[in-house]
């Protein structure tokens, strides 16, 4: 909860994205927790209030060894679907196997084959760093890519990839 990674992308139809907004919401570690989710909290809005994005996408945590890390992103994740909803905004969860697996082919791929694949996805001079910011924009990646369009939803043209997904994630969640 020191570091919370916000990344904004656009992403054509043929899948071709490009970066918006990246940045990292900070909060002091010696700070209250309710202060420190307050922090966060202030920061996501800010940002979708200065670029208006479709959809969120949010880690979601599953399972880890670290309890305290667990708990600290849980709490964060919380406030990012809080803040979709107080939005309006649709929002979506997917997990880091999830989102390396999108983003390098690989479900196991480190913190420096993401970054690499995010800068080249972006076609970004330099690697986004910290490796929250990366990390963030290849969650919005893998969302774009892996989520479909809520009018594609509505309209029932999802292609059959993007239909046996979504089912997977429908069967998921029982």
């Amino acid at each position: 909860m020191t570091r919370c990674g916000v990344g904004v992308v656009d992403v054509a139809p043929d899948r071709s994205a490009s970066l918006v907004h990246v940045g990292v919401v900070r909060s002091d570690p010696g700070a209250p927790i309710e202060e420190r989710l307050a922090v966060i909290a202030t920061g996501l809005r800010a940002v979708l209030d200065a670029h208006g994005p479709d959809v969120v996408a949010v880690e979601r945590v599953f399972a880890q060894h670290n309890r305290q890390t667990v708990m600290g992103t849980a709490q964060a994740s919380g406030i990012a679907l809080l803040v979709a909803g107080e939005q309006g905004l649709a929002a979506a969860t997917h997990t880091p196997s999830e989102v390396k697996a999108a983003i390098t082919g690989y479900g196991n791929a480190d913190k420096r084959q993401v970054q690499t694949m995010v800068a080249r996805v972006l076609r970004l001079e330099e690697l986004p760093k910290p490796a929250d910011a990366a990390d963030a924009l290849a969650l919005a990646l893998c969302h774009a890519w892996r989520g479909a369009p809520a009018a594609a939803k509505a309209s029932g043209s999802l292609t059959p990839a993007q239909r046996a997904w979504a089912d997977a994630e429908r069967l998921a969640r029982r």
